[in-house]
């Protein structure tokens, strides 16, 4: 018999990994190009935020419009999908910059192991 994921599973399927919650974060407002992304999250890699963005169009939480223009251009912005996470997303900066302190403090003792 097969386990069914939980709910939790299931969007961390979605979200998680190192860059899909900045991604999502960056794109909260307005579409952004390619370049613009990549600068934002430096240091990330050309072939990691190609990789990421990728998965997040694949799984129909950002949408990707390409220009036809020259040089190209690419815009991206989250879907009706990607901007229902925004809830969750404000309630983890909320939660993050409550606990600001202690976190810094963690990962600091992890760091010095």
């Amino acid at each position: 018999m097969t386990q069914c994921k939980s709910p939790v599973s299931n969007a961390l399927s979605l979200i998680g990994g190192k860059w899909k919650i900045a991604i999502i974060y960056n794109l909260r407002q307005d579409p952004v190009r390619f370049g613009e992304l990549k600068r934002i999250l430096s240091p990330i890699t050309q072939q990691m935020l190609t990789k990421q963005l990728r998965e997040l169009e694949r799984d129909r939480l950002i949408d990707r419009k390409v220009y036809e223009v020259i040089p190209p251009k690419v815009e991206y912005s989250l879907t009706n999908f990607g901007q229902s996470f925004m809830p969750v997303l404000d309630s983890l900066c909320k939660w993050s910059t409550e606990n600001n302190d202690l976190m810094q403090s963690i990962s600091q003792d992890n760091h010095s192991k």
